[in-house]
């Protein structure tokens, strides 16, 4: 009873301490437009979209720990999810645009460019945001849907899982990269103007669009939260742990499975959709298998199966590669290695188990498991 106390105050604990970090991150920047920029408080204009990315990823490092995390599957294929919503976002970017080009067309520069003399079909209407976003909220949804639904029906799960998953990712780089395919081939989506009527180069756009994404980074941490405390939850963990003794108690672990990587996706989508117009660009470069690993290892190194630790991951990780990148760019691959073998070896649980593997912690563990 005490130890279930003990783990209930825990877990309270952990997500008061996420939402009030998330209320800092969205408050300290909220200052810059009431602070002169003479203010030691007042953050630099490039550090906002810079935050405001790494909250991007904190999310898809989210939706990464509810499939991975909680339901045991690894996926190494979310950037295709991330990306579809960053497309979708870069369309209707580029459509608002029209007219306003270097070459003044009602098509996108590129297309003018390739001498294309029309607008593809799959480009209609993204010229209005509505159309937009019902796009970024269903396509990588519905994408997931239809790839899990054949994935878990034929039992394809651990090793095998993620190589698909991987082969998938990979094989729409390739696709993307083609200048047939409509999308910017290797350069992608790029030179934004505005989004909603906001000129997006405006500090005041950019610090909008930061305080948008960490309100709806906060909306879906409490939207896991509740998942994970609730009897789905238990479930997830339970197949995670031994599918095949929930399939012989007459559970049907593929409609769990199929939601919780549809809802995965579906926050990807929306990370990749908020993160284009702050970092000014989707190009195929985000499908590139490596960032999917990445993301793995943002969940890794904050911690598998906690929500809070993936969050701490993802700003970990994109910290120190924006670091590194400036300061010493030949060494953040080794870097990378490095945190993420010894997360592996020194801290399976990762940063957000450091806690209970402390000296003093495990003795405290010890006394209260011993007790009736």
């Amino acid at each position: 009873m005490l130890a279930r106390l003990a783990d209930i105050q825990s877990r309270r604990a952990w997500l008061a301490f996420a939402a009030a970090a998330l209320l800092v991150l969205a408050v300290v920047p909220a200052l810059n437009g009431l602070l002169p920029a003479a203010s030691a408080l007042h953050l630099p204009d490039y550090l906002v979209p810079l935050l405001g990315k790494f909250l991007c990823y904190a999310l898809v490092a989210l939706a990464m720990d509810m499939i991975w995390g909680f339901a045991g599957v690894l996926s190494l294929g979310h950037g295709v999810f991330f990306a579809l919503g960053g497309y979708a976002m870069g369309m209707h970017l580029m459509r608002v645009m029209a007219g306003e080009g270097v070459y003044r067309s009602q098509l996108p520069d590129f297309m003018v460019f390739l001498d294309w003399k029309e607008l593809p079909w799959f480009w209609q209407g993204f010229d209005h945001f509505w159309f937009a976003a019902l796009v970024i909220l269903l396509l990588p949804a519905c994408a997931a849907l239809v790839f899990g639904f054949f994935a878990f029906r034929s039992r394809i799960k651990g090793v095998y899982f993620s190589i698909i998953t991987q082969a998938t990712t990979y094989a729409l780089m390739l696709l993307f990269f083609r200048n047939e395919t409509g999308l910017g081939g290797n350069n992608g989506l790029t030179d934004f103007k505005r989004l909603l009527g906001f000129s997006l180069p405006l500090a005041s756009t950019k610090l909008g669009l930061y305080m948008v994404t960490a309100l709806v980074l906060l909306i879906s941490f409490l939207a896991c939260r509740y998942i994970i405390a609730s009897k789905l939850g238990r479930l997830l963990c339970a197949i995670r742990d031994a599918e095949s003794r929930l399939l012989f108690l007459g559970y049907d672990v593929l409609h769990y499975k199929l939601f919780v990587w549809t809802f995965s996706a579906f926050l990807c989508g929306i990370a990749g959709a908020l993160y284009v117009p702050q970092a000014g660009i989707i190009n195929p470069s985000e499908l590139h298998p490596a960032n999917s690993i990445e993301m793995a290892v943002w969940v890794a190194v904050g911690g598998r199966g906690s929500l809070v630790g993936g969050l701490l991951g993802a700003f970990l990780v994109n910290g120190a590669k924006s670091w590194f990148t400036v300061a010493w760019p030949e060494l953040w691959l080794f870097f990378l290695a490095a945190l993420f073998i010894g997360t592996t070896m020194f801290l399976p649980r990762g940063l957000a188990g450091l806690k209970d593997q402390l000296p003093w912690a495990r003795r405290g563990g010890a006394k209260r498991e011993v007790r009736p």
